[in-house]
C-alpha cells in the first residue's frame, strides 16, 4: 500500500463530516470533480471503501468510519510536528510555557525568575482546560497544570505542591463573612449557583449554575452575585474588590505540577523541571 498523503486526509475528513460532496468542496475551497476523483484515488490506494454512494446520498462505510477515528488526530499530529520543527529552526530558540491567566501566580513568578538563562522562557496566557491542547499541537513546550481538574491524555507530568481550595463569593453576599465553609454549604446555594467549567469534551456538567468558558466572564458574574467558585487558593491572583476568598476545608487539595508532551522532553524542558520542583519543594516545606 502507498503512503497517504496529508492532502488526502485532509479531503476525505471534510466529506465525512459534510457527507455530501458539493459542501465539502466548498468548505476545502475546491471544485467538486477533483474532490471525488482524489476520494477514489484514496479508496485505490487504501484498498478498501470508504463511502457508499447512491440516490439517498452519501454513507460512511465501516471502514470510513474506522478512518474518520483516527485521521484527525493524524492530521494534528503533522500539524503538531510541523509547528515543533519551524520554532526548533528558529534564528532565536525560545521555551514556550503555557499557563491559566492568574493561576500559580507566586510560584509562575519564582520559576521565571530562577529559570536557566540559557533559552528565554516565552510565557502564553489561556483560560482554564487549554494547556493541553496548546501542548499537543505544538505551540507550548511546558505547561502549569493542576490535578485533579485539567486532562493529562498523552501528557507526561511531575506533581510539585499540592494546597487549599477556596470558594470565591460575592462580597455582598453573606457567605463572604464566614471563616470557613464546606462543600456541601457551597454546592446547595440556592441564590448562588456554582459556576459549571466545560468539562475534557467540552461539553458541561449539569446544574444550575451559569456556564463559563473564561476567567473574565466568571470574575463578572461572581461580582454581581450571580454565581460562586471552588478553586486553588493560589488563583487568588485575579480576585477583584467585589469578592471575597473563604477556606472550604472538606475540598480536595488542588496539585499544581509541570506537564510536557508524552516522550518530547528536551533538555531546556528538563532544566526548567528541575527549577519547578526546587521550588515546589520549597512551596511546600512552607505550607507544611
Amino acid at each position: 500500500m502507498d503512503d497517504v498523503e496529508t492532502r488526502e486526509l485532509r479531503y476525505f475528513v471534510a466529506v465525512a463530516e459534510e457527507l455530501h460532496f458539493g459542501r465539502a468542496a466548498l468548505r476545502l475551497g475546491m471544485a467538486q470533480p477533483p474532490l471525488s476523483r482524489a476520494i477514489r484515488q484514496l479508496e485505490e490506494r487504501i484498498g478498501v471503501r470508504l463511502f457508499d454512494r447512491d440516490r439517498r446520498g452519501v454513507r460512511l462505510t465501516l471502514a470510513g468510519e474506522a478512518l474518520l477515528r483516527e485521521a484527525p488526530a493524524a492530521l494534528d499530529a503533522v500539524r503538531a510536528a510541523v509547528r515543533r520543527a519551524r520554532r526548533a529552526g528558529a534564528p532565536e530558540r525560545r521555551l514556550v510555557l503555557a499557563t491559566k491567566a492568574g493561576s500559580s501566580h507566586e510560584f509562575l513568578q519564582a520559576l521565571l525568575d530562577a529559570a536557566p538563562d540559557d533559552v528565554p522562557v516565552e510565557v502564553v496566557l489561556c483560560e482554564i482546560g487549554e494547556q493541553a491542547g496548546l501542548l499537543r499541537d505544538g505551540t507550548a513546550d511546558i505547561a502549569v497544570m493542576h490535578r485533579p481538574f485539567d486532562d493529562f491524555a498523552g501528557i507526561d507530568a511531575v506533581d510539585l505542591y499540592s494546597e487549599p481550595q477556596v470558594a470565591i463569593v460575592p462580597a455582598s453576599h453573606p457567605l463572604a463573612r464566614r471563616r470557613s465553609l464546606t462543600m456541601a454549604e457551597v454546592s446547595h446555594v440556592p441564590d448562588l449557583p456554582m459556576a459549571r467549567w466545560p468539562l475534557a469534551d467540552w461539553t458541561y456538567p449539569p446544574g444550575p449554575g451559569p456556564e463559563v468558558h473564561s476567567q473574565s466572564q466568571l470574575a463578572q458574574l461572581v461580582a454581581l452575585g450571580r454565581t460562586l467558585l471552588v478553586i486553588p487558593r493560589s488563583s487568588r491572583a485575579w480576585q477583584w474588590p467585589e469578592h471575597v476568598a473563604v477556606p472550604v476545608l472538606d475540598a480536595p487539595l488542588a496539585t499544581t505540577v509541570l506537564a510536557w508532551p508524552a516522550g518530547r522532553s528536551t533538555p531546556s524542558v528538563a532544566r526548567l523541571v528541575e527549577t519547578g520542583l526546587q521550588i515546589g519543594a520549597a512551596e511546600a516545606a512552607a505550607s507544611a
